[in-house]
């Protein structure tokens, strides 16, 4: 199937000619989501009132499932963990330790209003930063997230390796992706992940695919990868303690 968009130019959300450097932020230590969905509330207050710059906050969550505007009660099979409504796009997923999220803040109206646009642009910024460690991420049309395929499962298997929510509020987005590192993905096994009930396709990590990559390395990959699809960044903040 030819997916329309991986033929959109994804340079037109560059950053604008003589706007802000974009912030970056590390937690060091699992952030509750209640307390993450506050700092994005507030953050993109700010954004968009201009009184803040845009940021991108990498952190870790403890086990817990969120669900999306399209989530269903019954992909929820088995709720071991606490499970939240995030207001973002999609449906039921899992964050937790192991699991790079990146919550993406971003003026759109300054850089391009096209939510189709801007999605292809997080998952392209996914998928470059998979090729770093030589993994090979693909977008399909019919499927959220970015995709691996595991010809060692069987034909026509692939697991999926990232996912992406995102919401807008006056043009800045807020949510964004997750890159399975190293979480325990029998944690995934509670949940119908994303709504996808296909026995071929589930869900890997980098760990899991043979790649002995840490946290840190992807975040070097993150950020090269960041500066390609949307231009240069400030130096990051790193955190010792959750908001």
């Amino acid at each position: 199937m030819v997916n329309d968009r991986q033929s959109l130019d994804l340079t037109r959300f560059a950053r604008p000619p003589g706007g802000d450097t974009v912030e970056w932020r590390i937690s060091d230590v699992p952030v509750p989501y209640p307390d993450s969905l506050a700092e994005m509330d507030a953050r993109v207050a700010a954004i968009a009132a201009g009184s803040a710059p845009e940021l991108v906050w990498l952190l870790e969550h403890p086990p817990l499932y969120t669900s999306g505007t399209s989530g269903k009660a019954g992909d929820l099979l088995d709720p071991r963990f606490p499970t939240f409504q995030s207001g973002r796009g999609g449906q039921v997923t899992y964050h937790g330790p192991g699991q790079r999220v990146a919550y993406v803040m971003l003026d759109l109206k300054r850089r391009r209003p096209d939510v189709r646009a801007y999605v292809a642009s997080l998952e392209e910024w996914i998928i470059r930063t998979l090729d770093a460690f030589n993994v090979r991420g693909e977008r399909r049309e019919d499927r959220v997230g970015v995709w691996v395929k595991r010809p060692d499962k069987g034909p026509g298997h692939e697991d999926k390796i990232a996912a992406i929510g995102v919401r807008l509020r006056r043009w800045v987005s807020f949510h964004g992706i997750a890159i399975n590192v190293e979480p325990d993905l029998s944690h995934f096994q509670a949940i119908v992940p994303c709504g996808v009930v296909d026995p071929r396709y589930g869900v890997t990590s980098l760990v899991d695919l043979g790649l002995p990559v840490t946290m840190a390395d992807v975040d070097i990959a993150l950020r090269q990868a960041f500066a390609e699809v949307f231009g240069a960044a400030a130096s990051a903040t790193r955190e010792e303690a959750a908001l």
